[in-house]
C-alpha cells in the first residue's frame, strides 16, 4: 500500500512538472527590460522590451505590442537554438516516461507480471530523470546568457540589459518536480532489486569449497547411517528367526 501511494505521488509530481515545462515553451517574457516611466512630464511613457524562444517584442504604456518573429532556424541566435533543442528532447523523453511509468505502477492492471512492471517503471524513472536534467540545463543556459550580458563590464551601453522573466522560474520548479518524481519512482524499486541481488549473488571460491565440504560430510554421514540401519535391521531379523525356530 505504501509503495503504491509513493508511486501515485511520484506520478502526480512528475506530470505537474512536465506541465510547467510545456507551458514555458509558449509563454512570453523569458527575458524582460523596463525602460522609461521617469521624469516630470504630465504623460509618463514607458517601454517593456521582452523576448521568448520565438520572437522579440516591445510593449508601450498604451498596450500596443510590436514583435519581430525569428525568420528561419539558421538565423536564430545559437544559444536560443540550443535551448529549443534541449526542451524538445526533454519533452519527448517525458512523454515516453509518463506512459512507461503509468504502465509500470502497481495500481494499474496492465504491463504483465510484477518483474516486468518493475523493469518498465525503472525505465520510465530513468527517462524522467534524464528529461528533467535536460530541461534544467536549457533554463540554466538561457539564464547564464542573460546574466552574462547584463553584468559583463565589456557589454556596450547601447545593448539592452535584460532580466530573468517568470517562465524561467516556473521551468526550474517544473524540472525539480520531474527529478523528484523520478526519485520517488526509484525508491519503490531499489530495495526490492537490492534484496533480489543479494539473494542471487554468486558464491565466492571459499564459499564454494565450504559448501562442497559440507555436502561431502553430509553425504558420508547419510551413507554411514544408512548402512548402520541396514545392519541393525539384519541382526534383528536374524534374532527373530532364531526365536521363531526355538518356539
Amino acid at each position: 500500500m505504501r509503495r503504491s501511494l509513493i508511486q501515485v505521488f511520484g506520478f502526480l509530481i512528475s506530470t505537474l512538472g512536465w506541465l510547467f515545462v510545456s507551458c514555458t515553451t509558449a509563454m512570453d517574457y523569458w527575458r524582460v527590460n523596463y525602460v522609461g516611466g521617469k521624469g516630470g512630464n504630465w504623460m509618463i511613457k514607458a517601454l517593456w522590451y521582452w523576448s521568448n524562444l520565438w520572437r522579440d517584442c516591445v510593449t508601450d504604456t498604451s498596450s500596443v505590442t510590436n514583435c519581430r518573429d525569428y525568420d528561419v532556424l539558421w538565423s536564430v541566435t545559437p544559444y536560443v537554438q540550443g535551448v529549443r533543442g534541449l526542451l524538445m528532447i526533454a519533452m519527448s523523453l517525458g512523454f515516453v516516461a509518463i506512459i512507461l511509468c503509468f504502465i509500470g505502477m502497481d495500481c494499474t492492471y496492465i504491463g504483465g507480471r510484477e518483474k516486468s512492471k518493475d523493469k518498465t517503471l525503472l525505465t520510465g524513472a530513468v527517462l524522467h530523470f534524464v528529461g528533467g536534467l535536460s530541461s534544467c540545463a536549457a533554463y540554466c543556459v538561457y539564464t547564464n546568457r542573460v546574466a552574462s550580458a547584463a553584468f559583463s563590464p565589456s557589454t556596450d551601453r547601447s545593448v539592452i540589459r535584460y532580466t530573468i522573466g517568470t517562465p524561467i522560474f516556473l521551468g526550474l520548479v517544473g524540472s525539480f518536480f520531474i527529478i523528484l518524481g523520478s526519485v520517488l519512482y526509484a525508491v519503490t524499486i531499489t530495495p526490492k532489486r537490492m534484496t533480489n541481488a543479494f539473494r542471487q549473488r554468486p558464491l565466492s571460491g571459499r564459499s564454494v569449497r565450504r559448501t562442497a565440504i559440507k555436502t561431502h560430510h553430509t553425504t558420508s554421514r547419510d551413507r554411514w547411517s544408512g548402512s548402520h540401519n541396514s545392519r541393525t535391521s539384519h541382526n534383528n531379523h536374524e534374532k527373530i528367526s532364531v526365536r521363531d525356530t526355538l518356539v
